[in-house]
């Protein structure tokens, strides 16, 4: 990506097919660097399984200007079917490269939207004081059933505006915080980077430690988070997972079909 290409990105990148998705083929260094405007997705096995049903969220995947593959066994996956990318970029090894390149940029600052109430408080004191600085501007934790509560949307984005913050991430589940963002950015002008990235928030807080290194990349992040919160992951490691394999075995045998396609 070179410098300059922020709002362009899109049509320098290589996409990858993956069932009815795709993945960008990306750098991670160059996109911390030259990314700093634009919508992004980071896509993992559980969001691509919804988006086997769920033709709204299916609908919207186009709008995002980068789409990296956050999963190991996504990437796994792109070798399996010939088209592999450079490198696994998920979104809890990004931000803290994000911030850290940014932390003389005055001209960057990020609201914190998800998490459970105080989780999101702790992780932006934890950030700033790494940075140095008011890097993270302001915190809200949605409540769980926010989208029906009307007000409650009008307080996130009065508090997302007020914040004068130029970057949002949003941690309110895969699909849920992508229709958020594509529903909602056009209020909130002063935001030109959308980072929709999960649990970043817990990791980012403490109270949720990452796996060592060399356990996510043989593969087994899903295997360690399921036994740290077996409740929480059950659905998206042991119902998931496996559907996703049989149909990456589809698509390699040529016989995976699009459940949105038409005709």
């Amino acid at each position: 990506m070179p410098d300059g290409s922020e709002m362009h990105v899109k049509q320098d990148l290589k996409t990858v097919p993956m069932l009815n998705a795709f993945v960008h083929d990306l750098d991670m260094d160059d996109l911390v660097k030259n990314f700093t405007e634009g919508m992004m997705l980071t896509l993992h096995v559980d969001m691509i399984m919804k988006l086997q049903q769920d033709q709204e969220f299916y609908g919207i995947l186009d709008q995002f200007d980068v789409v990296t593959c956050d999963s190991q066994i996504m990437y796994f996956a792109t070798k399996f079917l010939g088209t592999p990318v450079r490198q696994r970029v998920s979104g809890s090894d990004y931000f803290p490269k994000f911030y850290m390149h940014h932390k003389d940029n005055p001209d960057m600052t990020l609201f914190m939207m998800g998490g459970k109430p105080g989780v999101a408080e702790l992780a932006a004191s934890n950030v700033n004081e790494k940075v140095g600085r008011e890097f993270i501007v302001g915190t809200y934790a949605p409540s769980f059933d926010f989208e029906d509560k009307p007000d409650e949307i009008e307080d996130m984005i009065a508090q997302v505006n007020a914040s004068g913050a130029t970057a949002l991430l949003v941690g309110l589940g895969g699909g849920r915080q992508e229709k958020f963002i594509i529903k909602h950015r056009d209020r909130m002008p002063g935001v030109k980077l959308w980072l929709p990235l999960g649990g970043t928030i817990d990791y980012e807080s403490g109270t949720f430690d990452r796996p060592p290194a060399w356990i996510t990349e043989a593969g087994f992040e899903w295997l360690y988070r399921l036994i740290k919160e077996p409740r929480a992951r059950f659905h998206r490691y042991v119902v998931h997972e496996p559907p996703f394999l049989w149909a990456v075995l589809k698509q390699k045998l040529g016989l995976y079909r699009d459940p949105f396609a038409k005709g």
